[in-house]
């Protein structure tokens, strides 16, 4: 329950940014990141720069026992706030597109693509984590676009609508969209409530987007085709 956010390393650039920025990891830290010592001694860098790994000396504190967890300013939270409840929606979402990445038939293009998508997530969950610390830049947007575009580009027109399933790769594209929408519904009511910057809504909602269209492409290479949905099949 305390750094899911480091279960995928960020580059040492993205790394050394955080440091300088926040007192504590990006996901859970119930104690053990609170301070900004802690976690510096996280990470080990090289004198050049390169990223070495990050150290735990302790996995639990017990500090969160009382149904907090501390955000990245050094506030604490219920653990069920909207904030909380983003930013883990956010790390949920990650860790279904590392199950998509884990398929064997998923193109180089879509591993590229699909791993930067992963660092944004940390950056995104961050910003989230960080009252008032702005990550997700319009360029992450159109980046995403782009992405979309060129996947999309060589599909047939969507005619039907399809059914979230086919092989392993595709039904794992299309969970890992559904918990990307449900991520940007949780941030939707949280900026309702606290101060969240609209490029973290408008990032959610484009990688929904592109995963939709990641997965007609994977669902063709996988079975050759997509499975419509039958409405005359009663």
């Amino acid at each position: 329950m305390l750094i899911d956010y480091f279960t995928v390393a960020p580059t040492a650039e993205r790394l050394t940014n955080i440091a300088t920025q926040t007192p504590s990891a990006l996901g859970e830290t119930d104690g053990i990141l609170d301070s900004r010592p802690s976690f510096l001694h996280s990470i080990n860098l090289q004198h050049d720069g390169d990223f070495m790994g990050n150290r735990l000396s302790k996995i639990y504190t017990r500090t969160g026992d009382d149904g907090t967890t501390g955000l990245g300013d050094g506030s604490r939270v219920e653990k069920d706030s909207l904030r909380v409840e983003s930013y883990g929606t956010v790390d949920e979402a990650n860790s279904a597109i590392g199950v998509v990445l884990a398929c064997q038939s998923v193109s180089e293009a879509i591993q590229r693509c699909l791993t930067e998508v992963q660092h944004d997530l940390f950056e995104l969950g961050g910003e989230l984590c960080i009252p008032g610390h702005a990550a997700i830049q319009d360029s992450f947007i159109l980046r995403l676009e782009n992405e979309l575009d060129e996947f999309n580009s060589d599909l047939p027109p969507l005619k039907d609508f399809i059914l979230p399933g086919g092989g392993p790769a595709t039904s794992a594209c299309h969970l890992a969209r559904t918990i990307v929408r449900r991520a940007e519904r949780r941030v939707s009511t949280l900026q309702k409530n606290e101060t969240v910057r609209n490029e973290v809504l408008r990032y959610l909602n484009r990688l929904s987007d592109l995963l939709f269209v990641i997965a007609r492409v994977l669902a063709r290479a996988e079975n050759g085709q997509e499975v419509i949905w039958d409405r005359q099949r009663t």
